[in-house]
């Protein structure tokens, strides 16, 4: 007998007979013997649904509110699910983040988990019954219910499974697996059989929507085996490994393993600052302290060398508040500087630990790129990344170019 922690995404429970389906598949597990914990989302459509209604009555809500409206999508989830469990004959019950003890800190709309009481949990699961857990939210020290933010629900089933020592967490999505990109963008995108967690961290950090970052990293940290799995089709998924396979089989795989990209980026520059000790931090401090994540950065020294251009990015959501920030914090402290902005970009990376033995991959990449004739803003780059920032307009001309250069097309690798 096993242990699953299984996660099922907003599509997966879009409909009634979506939810029927899902309590089919877990009463299979369970009709094998095995222990079942079922962290869910809301349904498709529900969070827009509901942060249109409180954008309709308020254009600033107070995130503590957006929490409680927002927390309810799950709740209405977990509880069909148990009943359609109920009808088919497997003893189940439903929890929320609160009821099953997912404590978290009090950072309103992306909490974190601090730690999670699993007695009650246990002790269903024990008596047989499936436990339905509500994704994406938690309750801090005072009672108030928060939430992880998008695609949190992720992050609650990793974090469950951890805590519960689950044997496997099974992400079930609307893709059969994590691919070499978005084949929505690249039609000869391809699916992985595995990737390591180191891969999965940066694919998830520069754009993938396949899983969030945090899920990720507390695979990671606490070595939960995981696998990307189709709510609609049967099939092997994708595994996420610590490390990679170094046989004689795997040695000569592709140097990348993946490509990312997100329009969900902007950029800002103050130009003309201080070129003094501490500009950057009397810059990014208040960002910081604003709860703003900052990304790429890049600073340039001016010829005059008394002034310098400070360049660097933060998520489209965070822009006007960071921009507004800048104007009215920033630039008095610094006595000076003009700003200017631009929400018209994108990040396209390339992912693979491969890199990290091989040299010419960034020349590569600035190769194929200008022979699209697509121009560079700015580059990041890690042991095993390179990201760059550009146009965009450019975003899916670049992912093509990319994947089909670094050999992620099938039907070039087969021609190999």
């Amino acid at each position: 007998m096993a242990l699953y922690v299984q996660k099922f995404g907003g599509t997966s429970v879009g409909s009634v007979d979506r939810i029927k389906a899902v309590a089919e598949k877990v009463k299979g597990f369970r009709d094998q013997g095995h222990q079942v914990v079922v962290v869910v989302s809301a349904m498709s459509g529900e969070t827009n649904r509901l942060t249109d209604m409180a954008n309709a009555i308020n254009d600033d809500p107070a995130p503590r509110e957006m929490d409680m409206l927002l927390s309810t999508g799950e709740q209405v989830t977990i509880s069909l699910l148990a009943m359609a469990l109920q009808q088919i004959g497997v003893s189940a019950t439903s929890h929320t983040g609160a009821q099953v003890g997912i404590h978290t800190d009090s950072a309103y709309t992306k909490a974190r988990i601090q730690r999670i009481e699993t007695d009650d949990l246990k002790s269903d699961l024990d008596e047989g019954k499936v436990v339905v857990v509500a994704g994406f939210q938690g309750v801090d020290e005072d009672g108030n219910i928060t939430t992880l933010g998008r695609g949190g629900s992720d992050t609650t089933g990793v974090a469950l499974a951890a805590a519960l020592g689950a044997d496997e967490c099974q992400i079930y999505t609307d893709v059969d697996g994590v691919y070499t990109t978005d084949p929505r963008v690249c039609s000869k995108a391809q699916r992985l059989e595995s990737i390591t967690v180191e891969e999965m961290l940066e694919l998830a950090s520069l754009g993938s929507k396949v899983l969030q970052i945090r899920a990720v990293e507390f695979a990671g940290k606490y070595n939960v085996p995981l696998r990307v799995l189709s709510s609609f089709e049967e099939g092997p998924g994708t595994l996420i490994v610590a490390e990679a396979d170094q046989d004689e089989d795997s040695m000569e795989e592709p140097l990348i393993s993946g490509i990312a990209f997100t329009k969900n980026e902007a950029k800002l520059t103050l130009l003309n600052t201080p070129d003094v000790p501490g500009v950057a931090s009397r810059i990014l401090g208040p960002i910081a302290d604003a709860n703003i994540e900052v990304d790429m950065i890049v600073q340039n020294v001016a010829p005059a060398g008394d002034y310098t251009d400070f360049t660097f990015t933060v998520a489209k959501g965070d822009y006007k508040a960071t921009k507004k920030l800048l104007e009215e914090t920033v630039i008095p402290d610094l006595g000076g500087g003009e700003l200017r902005g631009d929400d018209n970009i994108a990040k396209v990376s390339l992912v693979g630990v491969g890199m990290r033995s091989h040299a010419g991959v960034a020349s590569k990449m600035f190769r194929v790129l200008a022979d699209e004739n697509v121009n560079i803003r700015m580059v990041s780059t890690s042991e095993i990344k390179i990201s760059v920032v550009i146009d965009e307009k450019h975003m899916e001309l670049a992912v093509n170019a990319l994947h089909k250069a670094f050999g992620l097309d099938k039907s070039d690798i087969e021609s190999e």
